[in-house]
């Protein structure tokens, strides 16, 4: 597939402006071109990540656990765990499950812990439709606390203001210039509704074919759903800000491109300026994924 000139490659105008081809899941999705750029959301596309978690997803742990006299502590250690390590991005419930875990041996008892981690153990998804069918067959305090929780985190999350949900800069001119030439995938672990609205307030839906979140599966799960509608592996690229978009990548043999915690412009430029063209040239797999991987795990661990 021929590259746009360098010079015009973030003033592309895509043939679908002002449209939205989402499919429900996975249903109605199909190759159209020979590339696929897969894009996480929170805190990858959307400057929303840090928000979320400091104002909803913290905050709500502790108020449905009676945290309060630790809440300064927990909440640091939340976004330590969430945000500011390695396991930056991880499923909220396996998230809460690590907390949830420190707070038992630190500060006070949860009763029943063990069984939400059967559920995160032996389920498919995790996400809240995929806990109410768990609960059906195996009722109990904490599992039907867990989803109250992360019932109000998604009431929370709605109730910030759209003008503080806004993309990174240069996401969108990237986005133009990465749909002119591949098939594009949101995949993120997050609420579906959430996505929907504030990638289409800032109207980056058009720039995208199929949004995949938290029901849709793991982000492993929808790669390798969406690797079989032909693409070549070396064909496909994730976009992500956590190591659970680089083990996605890896876990289908496809390429892993890192936006870098607190370097967000600079790595969302760099698509505009070296790294899309590497993707599209077939150079990226090697010595440019190493030195991408080099970077990102470095950077993690400054933070």
């Amino acid at each position: 597939m021929k590259m746009p000139d360098r010079m015009q490659i973030g003033e592309y105008t895509p043939k679908n402006e002002g449209r939205s081809k989402m499919a429900d899941l996975f249903e109605g999705f199909k190759k159209e071109k020979d590339y696929l750029v897969c894009i996480d959301s929170d805190g990858c596309a959307m400057d929303t990540m840090d928000i979320k978690h400091f104002r909803c997803f913290g905050p709500c742990m502790i108020l449905e656990w009676g945290l309060m006299p630790w809440a300064e502590k927990i909440q640091k250690r939340w976004n330590e765990i969430n945000l500011y390590t390695t396991t930056r991005g991880i499923n909220r419930f396996k998230g809460l499950e690590i907390t949830l875990r420190e707070v038992d041996e630190n500060y006070k008892k949860i009763e029943e812990l063990e069984r939400l981690t059967d559920w995160l153990e032996s389920a498919n998804e995790l996400s809240n439709e995929s806990l109410i069918q768990y609960k059906k067959d195996h009722e109990s305090n904490i599992l039907e606390k867990a989803l109250k929780w992360s019932e109000e985190v998604n009431r929370q999350v709605e109730k910030i203001p759209e003008h503080e949900k806004l993309p990174f800069q240069k996401v969108e001119e990237a986005l133009k210039a990465i749909h002119q030439v591949a098939d594009v995938a949101i995949v993120s672990s997050a609420n579906q509704q959430a996505i929907t609205r504030e990638w289409q307030s800032q109207g980056l839906l058009q720039y995208t074919d199929i949004l995949l979140s938290q029901n849709a599966g793991s982000k492993a799960y929808c790669i390798k759903r969406l690797l079989d509608q032909g693409y070549e592996r070396n064909h496909v690229l994730m976009i992500g800000d956590a190591r659970g978009d680089q083990e996605a990548a890896e876990a289908n043999d496809v390429l892993y491109y890192p936006i870098l915690v607190k370097r967000e412009k600079e790595s969302w430029n760099r698509i505009l300026e070296e790294a899309l063209y590497k993707f599209m040239e077939e150079t990226y797999r090697g010595d440019y994924q190493e030195q991408m991987n080099r970077e990102f795990e470095n950077n993690l661990k400054k933070q």
